[in-house]
């Protein structure tokens, strides 16, 4: 009897301990789903911020292009050196100190900056799958839009500016300047915590730079012969090929720019979020492309190919603040209106004698402005107000530090090239190894 019992004893127990040991299959199986999850969440993730990233990157080519095709023959070497340089320094600053700056805001305080940490620099963090991306691949990514913020100061100012103290002032606008205003939202900054809202950068990245730009040309003054006896010189650029190459490149760059900044892609969401950003962000290009051409033609009786490149860019500027709320036709909207402005301003700068070479004011920082302000109206979670604070806030910020780095460096080493460097180029003055030389003046 008492075997009998045992064995009806065992048996019990095992009827009894089944569901407790399907239950722990159970959460077994459930815990390898949520970690191959999480895994394939971290690769997707990462391989998101290194694809836009090398995107972004190739809009430095485009940068390169665009200026080179749009300054004289004369100067297309000293462009092509200042693009490559500038990226240089925008890297190895960003890593040294701009990333800690931007995202090291505190979790209490105004957030008005992060961390200074110029004896370390930026100190990536170990692969943790719980972070949703490797560090170096964020990094990456971040440091791409910094200098996409210097490129955008490196055509204004063409033609007439030192090679040396232009550096100077990338350093500190890739080091500082950018930096702190990037914090002010994507590093939870005060603007951030006020409801501030810029998808991608037409605030952050283009009116930062457009800001900087404008400061410099005011500055630096026009090139010779540009405003004579209060008429308005054209002077036309090198190679419009190489030009519209250039913009072609940024368009396609931009698809990193703004579908990156969804910065996730491990879900069905998050895909299809980029797909409509991609759509969005196209559809506001080639809006801007047609205002262009069409305000060009009823304007000046013929078309500008010059303006159609830059409608393309200011339309890409405009929605970059908010590419994913919304619809197609708004997306077109936004893109257009940003070409119209900024094809209204070119001829507001002549007035004004603000020299710009390519035409970065129009495009990046009043598209830019415009941009961030029509985000109240196509994302139903964003008020106006903090858009408008965001806008002054960058312009006084960036434009006070600008005119103090660009006037320290006029009293000191000088900005601008001589007369005479400057009627004989800079290839052959600052650089001796011209584009062309066939063209090379003796």
């Amino acid at each position: 009897m008492r075997g009998h019992f045992k064995k009806s004893g065992g048996a019990l127990a095992l009827l009894l301990a089944l569901p407790a040991s399907a239950m722990a299959q159970d959460a077994t199986v459930a815990e390898q789903l949520a970690a191959n999850a999480a895994q394939t969440s971290f690769v997707f993730n990462t391989l998101l911020f290194l694809i836009g990233g090398f995107l972004v990157m190739w809009m430095a080519a485009g940068f390169a292009m665009l200026e080179a095709g749009l300054v004289r023959t004369k100067n297309v070497s000293m462009q092509c050196l200042k693009n490559i340089s500038l990226y240089s320094v925008a890297g190895i600053m960003f890593w040294w100190i701009g990333y800690d700056l931007m995202y090291g805001v505190a979790e209490e305080g105004a957030g008005f900056f992060g961390s200074f940490n110029p004896l370390q620099g930026y100190q990536f963090a170990q692969e943790d799958v719980g972070s949703g991306y490797s560090s170096y691949s964020d990094w990456f990514f971040q440091m791409v839009f910094c200098a996409t913020t210097a490129s955008i100061v490196s055509g204004t100012v063409a033609e007439r500016v030192k090679f040396w103290p232009f550096m100077i002032f990338v350093l500190f606008l890739t080091a500082i300047i950018y930096p702190i205003v990037g914090s002010w939202e994507w590093g939870t900054g005060f603007l951030d915590r006020m409801g501030f809202s810029d998808f991608a950068g037409s605030t952050l990245v283009h009116s930062t730079g457009g800001w900087a730009a404008l400061v410099g040309a005011l500055i630096i003054g026009a090139r010779k012969g540009k405003y004579v006896d209060g008429k308005v010189n054209p002077i036309t650029g090198s190679s419009m090929p190489l030009a519209t190459l250039g913009v072609f490149i940024l368009w396609l760059g931009w698809f990193g720019f703004n579908g990156a900044s969804q910065l996730a892609m491990g879900t069905i969401t998050d895909a299809d979020s980029i797909a409509r950003i991609f759509v969005n962000t196209n559809m506001a290009a080639a809006a801007g492309v047609v205002v262009a051409v069409l305000y060009t033609r009823l304007r000046y009786g013929k078309m500008d190919l010059t303006f159609a490149l830059n409608g393309a860019l200011a339309g890409l500027v405009a929605i970059t603040a908010e590419p994913l709320t919304p619809s197609v036709p708004v997306a077109m909207l936004v893109g257009g209106l940003g070409s119209l402005l900024a094809c209204l301003t070119v001829p507001l700068l002549d007035k004004l004698k603000i020299d710009d070479v390519v035409g970065a004011i129009p495009v990046h920082l009043v598209a830019g402005i415009f941009g961030t302000l029509a985000v109240a109206f196509t994302n139903s979670d964003v008020s106006f107000m903090p858009q408008l604070i965001g806008v002054v806030a960058t312009g006084v910020f960036v434009s006070i530090a600008s005119a103090i780095i660009w006037g320290l460096l006029k009293v000191t080493i000088g900005v601008r090239v001589s007369e005479e460097e400057e009627y004989l180029g800079l290839d052959q003055s600052e650089i001796g190894v011209p584009s062309y030389p066939e063209f090379v003046q003796t």
